[in-house]
């Protein structure tokens, strides 16, 4: 059964930090991209950073580059997203997502998502 569980999302002041968590199970966590996503109430869920499963290359939102980390660890079956110097703006659900094409058939699996909050 697969499996993707989110965790370390809360409340913060603007300026603080989070660091979130994505524990995967049931597939070969190693052969997929990573991503997280985002959507706050009344828009559209957006891509914030990825990480590929072979050369590790990464890929940020311009809102975010400079700012969040994304980063994986295959011996652990995780992914993780470093935010610093949040904002306000960034209040949203944070969604963990795998992907990978194999054969012409894409394969992608979510978690339920974590609710960040940047407010004082």
């Amino acid at each position: 059964q697969v499996q993707l569980v989110e965790s370390g999302g809360g409340l913060v002041q603007p300026g603080g930090s989070l660091r979130l968590s994505c524990a995967a199970s049931g597939f070969t966590f190693s052969s997929y991209a990573m991503r997280w996503y985002r959507q706050a109430p009344g828009k559209e869920r957006e891509l914030v950073a990825e990480i590929t499963s072979g050369d590790y290359s990464t890929n940020y939102a311009v809102s975010v580059k400079g700012r969040f980390t994304i980063s994986r660890d295959n011996a652990k079956n995780t992914v993780y997203l470093q935010m610093n110097s949040l904002k306000p703006e960034d209040t949203a659900v944070y969604y963990c997502n795998a992907g990978r094409l194999r054969s012409g058939i894409a394969f992608t699996y979510w978690g339920q998502g974590t609710q960040v909050t940047v407010s004082s």
